[in-house]
């Protein structure tokens, strides 16, 4: 079943740490957004895998936004 990774802060994302097709082990990050000069991970919350990335390094996200979607490894 896919499911949503969305941002939980408003930011700009700074770097994307998996690529479409990939398989991420629980605490793996996905992406890391940046906000006042702080550096915030999304992280897996377990096994699956990447099936799509709605963003790109630089884009400025709002919270809530879709970032990227999963299926269950």
């Amino acid at each position: 079943m896919a499911r949503d990774i969305k941002a939980h802060i408003t930011g700009t994302v700074w770097k994307i740490e998996v690529e479409v097709g990939e398989e991420v082990e629980e605490d793996d990050d996905f992406v890391i957004l940046e906000s006042m000069k702080m550096e915030m991970p999304i992280s897996a919350e377990e096994d699956c895998v990447v099936t799509e990335i709605l963003v790109n390094e630089g884009d400025a996200v709002e919270e809530g936004q879709v970032l990227l979607r999963i299926e269950d490894a």
